[in-house]
């Protein structure tokens, strides 16, 4: 039994990465790691090319993500929210695994979860609830694919107006937009997975739980 976790993090063994990694070695199961950042892949056609085949006709590396996942007992998917929606290298990915449905359903009755990292805090109503919208993207395209939705890691996340040099005095600086007008990029906590009991214990709850969906089979 094998899982494959895809994470479309850009960002070298960023927060996302380290929290997709948690769950898959939770599982004790065989895994494999893929970082969309490696790979050309670009978003569906929608020309129905891949009706009769299960193919895609974009010759890029969608195809192999796509065998992939097709030979993957278990999928965990991983992205972050920039804009408060789901980021575009997870969202192709998640686009070019529709040749996988057509007639067969290759990935029906697989069990799946989400990572999802986030820099707008749960509790500020005055902003969209970007979790929410990077959890329920691939939430409901597991529902569609009629995979088991087994679980979702919410990690708290980083704004890049942290590390850009001007997070302070821009008009547009995001850290005041979500801390507030007097929050200062030296006041503000650089989040760091590890760093957060939650999301860790949902990480190896995810892996763990996965895997005992893969063993009852």
């Amino acid at each position: 039994m094998k899982i494959l976790g895809v994470s479309g993090s850009p960002i070298k063994n960023s927060n996302t990465d380290r929290a997709l990694k948690l769950a898959l070695e939770s599982s004790g199961l065989e895994t494999e790691f893929i970082k969309l950042k490696d790979y050309t892949i670009a978003p569906c056609q929608a020309c129905l090319g891949c009706i009769e085949t299960n193919k895609c006709v974009i010759e890029d590396d969608g195809i192999l993500m796509a065998e992939k996942a097709r030979k993957a007992d278990a999928l965990i998917i991983a992205g972050f929210t920039p804009y408060s929606s789901l980021d575009a290298r997870t969202k192709a990915f998640i686009e070019r695994l529709y040749p996988l449905r057509h007639t067969h359903g290759y990935m029906a009755g697989k069990p799946g979860g989400a990572v999802i990292t986030c820099a707008v805090p749960a509790d500020n109503e005055m902003l969209p609830p970007a979790c929410d919208f990077g959890v329920n993207a691939v939430k409901f395209y597991m529902m569609e694919e009629g995979m088991e939705f087994v679980g979702e890691v919410r990690v708290k996340g980083n704004v890049p107006c942290i590390k850009c040099g001007h997070g302070d005095e821009c008009k547009m600086s995001a850290v005041k937009m979500l801390h507030g007008p007097e929050a200062t990029v030296s006041s503000v906590r650089v989040e760091t997975f590890e760093d957060q009991p939650e999301a860790v214990e949902a990480a190896i709850k995810l892996g763990k739980d996965i895997a005992d969906r893969l063993k009852s089979k």
